[in-house]
């Protein structure tokens, strides 16, 4: 069954990675042909742009040449007309007004005298006198009226011997002009018109055709780039600037427009092409590099869609492998993680909560009945959690045996009271079992405060509170609180200050006494360790000790207090003080360290320090495990044979004392405090005689420590105990002060 989900398994892995590798080959080869399109649309359009400005610019020339040729004309005839009028022929004058307007292209011309007086070969315009520009050559300059239609007369002065003779004027109808700014540039598809600065049209295109209506050029314009450019052009156009314009006309034309300031009037010529004109031959190319990326993209869209059936067909395969748990049969961590997410963030705070739950002892199950009962075990518990869910409620195994629940409550006494319900469910089986076995699950939860909070972070919570368990019975459920969290900040900020306050020797050694009551002389020291931070004070060696204890960084701790202890008794030495033993606290860890011992004795060595003068204190922590007995055993012989002494602390704290003085050649057993808590009792009295006799016996020194009583010191005297250490004589001092102490003794 494994090999088969393994062989399911990596087809889905196979099928996701084919799958994904023609996604990219599909998405990468459409992306390089649609940027290289792109790249050659645009560099198209700015080769088009820059051609339209040029050829706009040489029509711009052309055109405001023929506008000014049409003043030079009329100038040539008036001075011609001046010549004939002075000859007095008015037979010649009609006949020579004639032939210039057929040969000049006017549709009329028109002589009128200061009095009113005209003459025209053509149409002549009601009110003449009044036009605009007349009356503008009536004052000595050339002068252009637009008339209906789009027509246009010009008009200039005659002057004879410096006095004003008279205005010649010339009318061009539309056609006319028309045909006058007429460009056969851009193969004849390309439009000219005429305007003032204002943007009113002045002559307009011959042929509105093929591509879109003057009037229609502005038409639904609901691009901003567009508006935004037509706002330039008209401000280019009131300040004689050129420039160009791409829209897409009315009828759907992508359009290019160049707007050029003519030198004739203030006027401003418009030339309008369309912007395929140039590029009709390379959009072509696109466009059947679009139809081919097109039929690329439909093959492997083919393919994937055969690819992503296939993937389909076996999804659900895939999910019940990644989402369930091998062993329960019911959902996995990660599945219990993604449903709990969805559900924390459709409802308020405080409104589920997740629930730890850890077996008591289940290695004992499958050591005791082997791995097939202890799964069998692990499924029995799957299914009394999941019989015990409510709607929109979860259970799922964590990792080994331990199990997590997402229920739909948040108060302590009802959460608590299902917990108990299902307690006694899970035990049930042991009705017809002989001896009954009970299970025990011990019970953390964390009520959810912030639904957006990771997950994993509640469990962690949970799990942390389900840990935290002393004095409360197995089968209470402990509620996680900030404290947890401060107590683990804590942690993290003493582990991080241990190595700066080792480097600072902000670790101090204190020292207190052994005194001997045969004759109150002071026969040793327990060295004792105390951090003075400079920041955070005094911090109790219960608050970093245990921490140390687990992080490892224990053994960098009592190799420093070691090292200090032999600088002590190096100063002691050449000052010529009374030597006596100190004994240093040695943590089990520093046994799972091969070669410690030979470190410390080249301490020692380093600092001159006799044999005899140190000893190393053991707790019966180092003996919790029977594969440690053997290794203590030669670490204690190698501590006498490298001259140091070894003592065993907290002597009958434990449950193996009297079987550890069997086992191991300790020199100096220390009595646990709590043998003298009620000393006024003939039961503890005879048990502490019984352990100094022993002792005696054995040849192995006692030392009574946390002794602060009077009574508790008349008792230990009454039976000889050779050293006593507590506050009855001193607390623990620093160096200084144990000095001064030791020499007023």
């Amino acid at each position: 069954m494994k090999k088969q989900k393994k062989g399911l398994a990596s087809r889905h892995l196979s099928s996701r990675i084919l799958l994904c590798a023609f996604t990219i080959l599909v998405i990468a080869l459409s992306v390089i042909a649609v940027q290289n399109s792109a790249k050659l649309q645009t560099a198209v359009s700015q080769k088009t742009r820059a051609y339209v400005s040029d050829v706009a610019f040489q029509v711009q020339n052309n055109i405001d040449f023929r506008l000014s040729r049409l003043t030079y004309d009329l100038e040539m005839v008036g001075d011609s007309l001046l010549k004939i009028n002075n000859a007095a022929k008015p037979d010649a004058l009609k006949t020579f007004l004639d032939e210039k307007t057929q040969s000049l292209g006017f549709n009329s011309l028109i002589v009128t005298s200061p009095d009113g007086t005209s003459y025209s070969t053509g149409e002549l315009p009601e009110n003449l006198s009044e036009l605009p520009g007349i009356k503008t050559s009536l004052e000595g300059e050339n002068g252009v009226t637009i008339l209906g239609r789009q027509s246009i007369l010009y008009s200039i002065p005659l002057i004879k011997d410096g006095q004003m003779a008279g205005v010649l004027a010339g009318i061009r109808n539309k056609e006319n002009m028309q045909e006058l700014i007429r460009t056969q540039c851009f193969s004849g598809l390309g439009l000219t018109c005429i305007l003032d600065r204002k943007g009113k049209v002045i002559i307009s295109p011959t042929d509105l055709e093929p591509f879109l209506a003057l009037d229609d050029i502005f038409v639904k314009q609901d691009d901003q780039n567009v508006l935004n450019s037509i706002e330039q052009m008209q401000v280019d156009m009131r300040n004689g600037q050129n420039g160009l314009l791409s829209f897409t006309a009315a009828d759907g034309t992508d359009t290019i427009m160049a707007y050029n300031a003519l030198g004739s009037y203030d006027w401003v010529l418009l030339t309008l092409i369309p912007a395929n004109l140039i590029s009709y031959e390379t959009d072509q190319y696109i466009a059947k590099t679009y139809i081919i990326t097109a039929c690329i993209i439909l093959l492997f869209a083919a393919l994937l869609s055969a690819m992503f059936f296939f993937y389909r067909r076996h999804r659900r395969q895939l999910e019940r492998l990644a989402f369930t748990d091998r062993v329960t049969g019911g959902i996995n961590n990660l599945r219990f993680q993604l449903i709990c997410r969805e559900l924390f963030q459709k409802e308020p705070d405080n409104a589920y909560t997740i629930v730890s739950l850890n077996v008591k002892n289940f290695k004992l199950i499958n050591e005791s009945f082997g791995v097939q009962r202890g799964d069998e075990t692990l499924r029995h518990i799957m299914h009394i959690l999941e019989k015990n869910l409510g709607p929109e409620e979860l259970a799922a195994r964590g990792e080994a045996d331990n199990f997590f629940l997402c229920l739909k409550e948040n108060e302590p006494a009802s959460i608590q009271k299902r917990l108990s319900l299902l307690l006694g469910q899970l035990n049930e089986f042991n009705q017809s079992m002989e001896p009954p076995y009970h299970l025990v699950l011990l019970q953390g939860a964390y009520i959810v405060e912030n639904p957006f909070t990771e997950v994993t972070v509640m469990q962690d919570r949970a799990k942390t509170a389900c840990k935290n368990r002393l004095g409360h019975d197995d089968d209470t459920c402990i509620f996680y609180d900030a404290s947890f969290t401060a107590r683990l900040q804590k942690e993290q900020d003493l582990s991080a200050l241990f190595l700066p306050s080792l480097e600072n020797e902000d670790f101090k050694i204190y020292l207190q006494p052994k005194v001997r009551l045969a004759d109150g002389r002071v026969m040793g020291a327990e060295a004792l360790v105390r951090w003075d931070h400079p920041l955070k004070g005094m911090i109790y060696p219960s608050d970093f000790i245990p921490l140390f204890e687990k992080n490892g960084s224990i053994c960098q701790l009592d190799s420093y207090i070691f090292t200090k202890v032999c600088s002590v008794l190096e100063r002691w030495i050449k000052e010529g003080r009374e030597i006596f033993p100190i004994s240093v606290n040695l943590s089990r860890q520093n046994f799972k360290k091969p070669g410690i011992l030979e470190d410390f004795a080249g301490i020692a060595g380093q600092h001159h320090v006799p044999t005899g003068l140190i000893e190393l204190e053991l707790t019966e922590s180092v003996f919790f495990e029977d594969q440690d007995i053997e290794n203590i055993k030669g670490q204690i012989k190698e501590m006498h044979r490298l001259g140091f002494l070894c003592s065993l602390d907290d002597f009958g704290s434990g449950f193996s004392s009297l079987g550890l003085l069997k086992e191991f050649d300790v020199d100096t057993i220390k009595l646990d405090r709590r043998f003298f808590l009620d000393i006024s009792q003939k039961k503890a009295k005879d048990v502490v005689s019984c352990l100094l006799e022993l002792s005696g016996k054995l040849k192995v020194h006692t030392v009574a420590e946390g002794i602060e009583t009077s009574e508790q010191l008349d008792f230990l005297r009454s039976i000889n105990c050779e050293l006593v250490q507590g506050y009855i004589f001193s607390r623990p001092l620093p160096v200084s002060d144990f000095e001064a102490w030791a020499d007023s003794q």
